[in-house]
């Protein structure tokens, strides 16, 4: 099979497509014929080398969707469509930026759905860590306003989807004023064009301060949005777009406001069941939730996909079809 393999961390031209052994098939693994998948930072994070538990060489891609080659020992069927994330794939194991890959039957998910390839892939993961953000995070069913750091990136901007289906008044943020017509067309209430400090703005527009914070920037920007938040509410920090991973003389007792709660969220395929995520799919499928996708590329054009992931060029989720 052939196979993005790259030996050392550095830039997009270490992607190296190659040919490589189609992994065997496992008792209690699920071989996939990867069909497409999505981007996403994690990925690039370790392409770049600030993923020091991730040894090279390796197969990266953290999730796919495909159809069921064979799954020994397990209750899935040949030809049957999955999807696969998380679990230590593309991390502790060879991942999807491949034509096979094979993955514990815990972190692969049946899927019963008529959305094609490009629209699937973008989906799983996506999903997951935004149904983890919004409900094990912040808890979103006990909000009423939510700012979203970081809008225009795939979770902000599924949150974004999410959070108004769920009935929140939603703020979402960009560091370009050249996006937030397009953050307006999606759907968000208020748009801030984020300098770095926007917590005065945030505490007018809501009176007080937000009830929650989806925070996707990163460490740069955690104390600004902790002093964005009212009393009682919930900062979760589950991206780094930033690229900073280490918040430097970070005073709790002076950076987190009284009553305020600091989370984080970097959980699993555990963390969303297979009928939660049936559910998003159906409504995706219906046209009931209305999520923002990004372009599409072919397998072979791997390298220019991370690029442009280099570049910030993508609105919404990047998929790679193969």
């Amino acid at each position: 099979m052939r196979a993005y393999v790259i030996e050392e961390p550095g830039g997009p031209e270490k992607l190296i497509l190659r040919d490589v052994p189609t992994p065997e098939p496992v008792a209690g693994s699920v071989l996939i014929r990867v069909r497409a998948f999505g981007l996403n930072r994690s990925e690039w994070f370790t392409r770049r080398g600030d993923s020091p538990s991730v040894k090279f060489p390796r197969v990266l891609g953290i999730e796919c969707v495909g159809e069921v080659v064979a799954a020994p020992g397990t209750d899935l069927v040949a030809g049957q469509r999955v999807a696969a994330l998380m679990g230590g794939m593309g991390r502790q194991y060879d991942g999807s930026y491949a034509e096979f890959t094979r993955v514990p039957r815990e972190h692969v998910f049946a899927l019963d759905t008529a959305l094609d390839w490009p629209v699937l892939g973008a989906l799983p993961e996506m999903l997951q860590t935004t149904h983890g953000s919004l409900h094990l995070g912040l808890e979103i069913e006990r909000a009423k306003t939510l700012l979203i750091r970081g809008g225009t990136a795939s979770v902000g901007l599924a949150a974004l989807a999410l959070a108004k289906r769920a009935g929140l008044r939603v703020a979402s943020t960009t560091r370009s004023e050249s996006k937030a017509a397009f953050l307006r067309d999606a759907g968000a209430d208020h748009v801030l064009v984020d300098d770095g400090v926007i917590a005065e703005k945030v505490r007018d527009i809501f009176g007080g301060g937000v009830d929650r914070v989806l925070e996707l920037v990163g460490t740069g920007s955690l104390r600004d949005s902790l002093a964005s938040v009212a009393p009682r509410g919930i900062v979760c920090m589950t991206g780094m777009l930033g690229g900073e991973w280490i918040l430097d003389r970070f005073q709790p007792m002076g950076d987190i406001p009284t009553g305020v709660k600091l989370t984080s969220y970097s959980g699993g395929s555990g963390d969303i069941t297979a009928d939660e995520l049936s559910r998003y799919l159906k409504m995706v499928e219906e046209g009931a939730l209305r999520l923002t996708l990004g372009p599409t590329f072919r397998f072979e054009a791997l390298v220019d996909a991370h690029r442009a992931m280099d570049a910030n060029s993508a609105n919404g989720k990047m998929v790679v079809v193969v």
